[in-house]
């Protein structure tokens, strides 16, 4: 069955669409209507638990049952978004959107998606220690998607001209002052830029004129000529006949242990 045109605002056409990486622009009532559309398709109810798995990349999820009237007062409540599943008997999804209020809670997945800026004041926030006061745990969850270096300089010295911090403004680093006493640290954070993975096919090969050779079409003239090779054999009664029987060998003690001692 051809799907109709979602609404225009959406990025999304078709909640079938959304990924692990366009989850994160995508609003709760956004997914809510694009889910609700989407439900009444056939064969939709054996895409529900894969499209729950990635909404759960930025969002909180649970199940619900409405008719139960504690539960419904709690996510009913304006504060979560509501969409239900194509099996009934499964109740009611909620949602609502995880925010990154601590720097414990950045993960490998939302780490891409926020701003050096961002990535700074959650350091701020905690306890003011600066970089040697973060766990090498969530280091290395920043460091896997942002360049960062320190500096430690006396207070007065920190904004001298030409110092570090003003090249590493200048070379697109946001910077994060962290006062300890006469000194300053600071911190400079710079989005890491995506890397795009080339292969390389070491097989390619080029013709006189320096076009590149279909290895494919070759590689499949070979295995015909290759075939029609193995039937030619195989209907040669004096390829085998060539070939006298195999004596029999005597077989001659080996030193050492056997395998039942």
């Amino acid at each position: 069955m051809k799907r109709e045109k979602k609404d225009p605002e959406f990025m999304l056409e078709s909640i079938l669409d959304l990924n692990s990486n366009n989850v994160w622009n995508v609003s709760e009532e956004q997914i809510a209507k694009l889910w609700e559309a989407e439900k009444q398709e056939d064969g939709f109810a054996s895409s529900e638990e894969k499209l729950l798995n990635i909404i759960r990349l930025c969002f909180e999820v649970v199940h619900y049952t409405p008719r139960d009237e504690r539960e419904k007062r709690k996510y009913e409540n304006g504060e979560w978004t509501i969409f239900t599943r194509c099996n009934e008997k499964k109740g009611a999804v909620a949602i609502r959107r995880k925010y990154i209020k601590r720097i414990t809670d950045l993960s490998y997945e939302n780490v891409k998606h926020i701003t050096a800026a961002m990535l700074l004041e959650l350091i701020d926030r905690n306890f003011g220690g600066g970089w040697d006061s973060i766990p090498l745990s969530i280091k290395d969850i920043i460091e896997s998607s942002f360049d960062i270096s320190t500096t430690q300089l006396p207070t007065s010295r920190i904004h001298a001209p030409g110092g570090t911090l003003e090249r590493k403004v200048e070379q697109g680093f946001e910077v994060l002052e962290v006062e300890k006493g006469t000194w300053t640290e600071a911190i400079f954070a710079k989005k890491k830029e995506p890397v795009l993975k080339i292969r390389c096919n070491g097989d390619v090969r080029y013709d006189e004129d320096g076009n590149i050779i279909n290895n494919t079409e070759e590689d499949s003239e070979s295995d015909d000529k290759s075939v029609e090779n193995e039937d030619d054999m195989g209907n040669d009664d004096t390829f085998y006949s060539s070939y006298a029987a195999e004596a029999e060998v005597k077989e001659e003690p080996e030193d050492g242990f056997s395998i039942e001692e």
